[in-house]
């Protein structure tokens, strides 16, 4: 039984909460971490972590709790794609390991599992973990309070609530905290499948066929994540009692993806999910004694994957001021709102010009699609600096590759560049987009 008030309150056992809790608690701060499920359940969302992402779990002490989860390495990454061969895709498999010293590629990892093994984690090192809360209730203030329901009513009294609840978080609603959208270009669907032991634990792929765009991310033990972006005008493609079977149909009846790795073999693992492509953003995630964190704070269009390496930047960031200052005010919270804030815009200039390129379905995008080929194949500096964020992240690259001058280049000259208008076999370059 608690018997004094915490110093923090984590609101969402999710992937950032459980992540900033065990951070926090490993240096000592009380902190009691909410979660409404009693168990994890399959989430169509965060099983990509780019290399970057990977450097962020390692600099909070918490990559090796994830990799405990059966987490595999995507080493390699094979363009299969409709504008090429399935032989020349594979001859341009990217090697991911070379992207960052010390990293072997994205890591791929169980939603489910990696949460519970990161809760765990924060258990271990201190943190009070209670499951099954609802009814949660916060008021902001230089002492905030918060209420929620867990058998009876708990009203406690930290110095400090976060927020890691979510896209539709209840803490950002309650606080006041104004959120900002851009509307979606694209639906994005996942499931989890199993029987796909064929498929090589160490590669991913991403390519694009007809009016789709898929990806395929290795879970290990035989499973894999299927993901589709589609236009916004069939969101409800995969609907209803017979949309995972059409699902499963789409990736068996891929021609650019060779039928010796097995997808016509899958089965279904878990639910089939449709998600929008939006953007969304909090200028300033905080007020009194109440911060946000991951998704609850804004998150990008999943088109390129960033959402799981971004919160846990957001961890990193959010913890070492926190531990390296007293000052938990609305002033001494602002230098973590500005860099959640700028790492988060500069990844959504990344990702809609990743969208444009990969989910505009009409001959004019599908010509475009394969000048970016082509360009990467020719190691085009302004093609490379504008993606080169996918895998290196915002803080890697120079502030000059998230320019709206820069990426309005790129699109204008691939939609119609005449001197890499003819597509050729691509090279490892032509697979650096993700």
């Amino acid at each position: 039984m608690r018997t004094k008030d915490p110093d923090v309150v984590v609101v969402g056992a999710g992937i950032a909460g459980a992540s900033v809790a065990a951070v926090l608690a490993r240096s000592g701060i009380e902190v009691l971490l909410l979660e409404r499920q009693s168990a994890y359940r399959d989430r169509v969302r965060g099983e990509y972590m780019a290399p970057w992402g990977v450097l962020e779990a390692r600099a909070a002490g918490l990559e090796a709790a994830i990799r405990g989860t059966q987490a595999v390495d995507a080493r390699y990454s094979v363009p299969y794609d409709e504008l090429f061969e399935p032989s020349a895709a594979e001859a341009a498999s990217t090697d991911n390991s070379r992207m960052l010293p010390g990293v072997r590629g994205p890591l791929c990892a169980s939603h489910p599992r990696a949460c519970q093994a990161l809760a765990d984690e924060a258990e271990r090192l201190g943190a009070d973990v209670v499951r099954g809360v609802s009814d949660v209730r916060v008021q902001a203030g230089t002492r905030p309070s918060i209420a929620y329901r867990n058998g009876s009513e708990i009203l406690v009294r930290p110095r400090l609530i976060i927020g890691a609840d979510g896209r539709n978080s209840t803490v950002r609603r309650q606080a006041g905290i104004h959120i900002e959208q851009a509307p979606a270009t694209h639906a994005v669907a996942g499931m989890l499948v199993e029987n796909a032991s064929r498929w090589p634990d160490d590669q991913y792929a991403i390519g694009v066929e007809g009016d789709l765009q898929f990806y395929v991310f290795p879970q290990g033990g035989g499973r894999l994540r299927l993901y589709t972006c589609h236009a916004n005008e069939q969101a409800a493609r995969w609907a209803g009692r017979a949309g995972p079977g059409r699902f499963l149909q789409a990736f068996a009846g891929l021609r650019s993806v060779p039928e010796a790795l097995g997808l016509g073999d899958v089965r279904a693992a878990g639910p089939c999910a449709t998600l929008g492509g939006e953007q969304t953003w909090c200028d300033e995630p905080y007020g009194d004694g109440i911060v946000l964190l991951g998704d609850a704070g804004g998150y990008d269009d999943p088109v390129d994957g960033q959402g799981l390496s971004l919160a846990l930047r957001d961890v990193r960031t959010l913890s070492e001021l926190l531990l390296a200052t007293g000052d938990w005010t609305v002033a001494g919270l602002r230098p973590y709102g500005q860099q959640h804030a700028e790492g988060l815009r500069r990844m959504r200039r990344v990702s809609r010009t990743y969208a444009a390129l990969m989910t505009t379905f009409t001959a004019e995008g599908r010509a475009r699609r394969g000048r970016f080929y082509a360009a990467s194949q020719a190691r085009r500096d302004d093609v490379r600096m504008a993606l080169a964020a996918i895998r290196l992240g915002p803080d890697r690259v120079p502030a000059e590759a998230f320019t709206d001058q820069l990426h309005e280049s790129v699109l204008g000259e691939l939609a119609g560049d005449p001197q890499l208008a003819k597509l050729g076999a691509p090279k490892s370059a032509a697979s650096s987009h993700l």
